[in-house]
This record gives structure tokens, sequence and C-alpha cells, in this order.
């Protein structure tokens, strides 16, 4: 793949899985110094256990803009806390190893890993070429099960057709706070080129019910819980970063 199809790609990947994995319901928008961060989501069921966990289905979608003339500025690192109250869980998953997946197309990364596969969507995204205008760009986003330096990771695949076809895989580590309002973080670093070639308009993706439970936390005497389910922060070169807390209500199974 040459250095123009990769510093496609990495445009592509890097933003659009910004909020590819977020676990949000309702919208949340958040913005400053002329960006604009707006998520969307649903959660299935809303009616959880208050002790214990149940499977959930997660969709989400989300969208970035600028509230002035001029490009976004480069994303450089997501992080996705989920509240303690819900776990990403991919035990008995069969393993998707990078290599296996990166370059490929979309089915060609599905017939590697079609086991792994934790979750999908698409992508849009503004892609920019030397001498043209920005031109919108289409794709499909694949989340497989992982693992990261011997820790567990999502691999998210992401492959695009123009200007040419493209693929590119962004890592996010998994790790587990043992204190605090959220639990669970996905973490991800994005590359240099990130920024060079485009940037992404609109993300949807879809997670899997085997790997997301949660529960209802309800005091004592209540059917119901409002509480923050996901706080996300993108941090944008220059030393921008837009964090963002989506809160949910929830009611007793």
């Amino acid at each position: 793949m040459g250095a123009r199809r990769r510093g496609a790609a990495a445009a592509i990947a890097a933003a659009a899985i910004s909020l590819a994995l977020i676990p949000s319901v309702g919208a949340e928008v958040s913005q400053k110094d002329g960006v604009r961060v707006k998520v969307t989501g649903s959660m299935s069921p809303t009616k959880l256990p208050r002790n214990g966990a149940a499977p959930i289905g997660v969709s989400v979608a989300g969208h970035i803009t600028t509230t002035e003339q001029g490009a976004l500025p480069k994303l450089n690192q997501i992080q996705i806390e989920v509240n303690r109250h819900g776990r990403f869980d991919a035990k008995g998953i069969p393993l998707c190893r990078m290599g296996k997946i990166n370059p490929s197309t979309t089915n060609e990364a599905m017939g590697a890993c079609r086991t792994s596969l934790i979750g999908e969507g698409t992508f849009s995204a503004n892609v920019k070429i030397p001498e043209q205008s920005p031109f919108p760009s289409l794709g499909k986003v694949l989340a497989f099960n992982g693992k990261l330096r011997g820790k567990p990771a999502i691999f998210a695949h992401i492959y695009g057709t123009k200007p040419v076809p493209t693929s590119y895989v962004l890592p996010f580590s998994v790790s587990r706070k043992p204190k605090g309002a959220f639990g669970t973080t996905l973490t991800a670093s994005l590359p240099q080129v990130t920024g060079e070639w485009g940037y992404v308009t609109g993300i949807s993706l879809s997670l899997q019910p085997r790997v997301l439970s949660a529960g209802c936390p309800a005091p004592k005497g209540s059917s119901k819980a409002l509480f923050p389910l996901a706080r996300t922060t993108f941090a944008f070169e220059g030393g921008l970063a837009l964090s963002s807390t989506l809160n949910r209500t929830c009611k007793v199974k």
C-alpha cells in the first residue's frame, strides 16, 4: 500500500474510531475553539437488574464539525470511560490477529476473523487530495476482539473505496479501574499521519450484546435511576481536549 493510500486510510480511520465505540444514549454536544462533537445513540433493553448485570445491545452515531471556517485539527487520542455498572467482557470470543486484517477489504477481514466480530457500522468522511477540493467518502467499520501486548483490545477495521481502496486498523486498549464512577476504559492513540489527508464527518456502530452487559444502579425504594453512562475525551493537536458525559435513565427489571 503506497504512502497516499496509507495516508488517506489513516485519516479516515483516526477520526472515525473516535466515535465508533462509545456506548452512548440520547444526545450530547461538546464544543470549544471552533470544534463541535455531537454523540447520539440507544441502548436496549432499558430494564436491567438491580444486582448483577444483563446483556445489552448498543447503537451509536457521532458527528464532528467545525463551528467556524477551516479544517478540523488533527485528533491525537481518544478515551472512552464506561460507568462501573456497565462492563465490556469478550471472554470466550476468539481472538483476531491484527496481521490477518491489515490491510484487507471488509469482506477479506470478515472472512479472516468472522468469529471475532463484536460490532459493525459505517462512516462518512471528507478526504482532501492536493490541488483538489475535499470530497465525501463512505465506508465500513468492523470491530474485532483482540489482544494488544498481551492485554484485551478492540481492533477497529476501517475500509473505504475513495480516493482509492484503503484499509486501516486502529487498536483500542481495554483496561478496568477499581474505583470511581467509571470502570472500563478504552484508549487509542492515533498515527502521526492522521489529519494530513482529511477528516471524518460521521460514524455509526452497533455493538453486540455478547460483549456488553450492565445493571441498573437504582437505590432501594426506587424503580429507576439516572446515572452517567459514559465519559468521552477527544484530544486534538495543539492541546484542545473535549470531554462529554452521557447520562441515561434505567429501570429495575
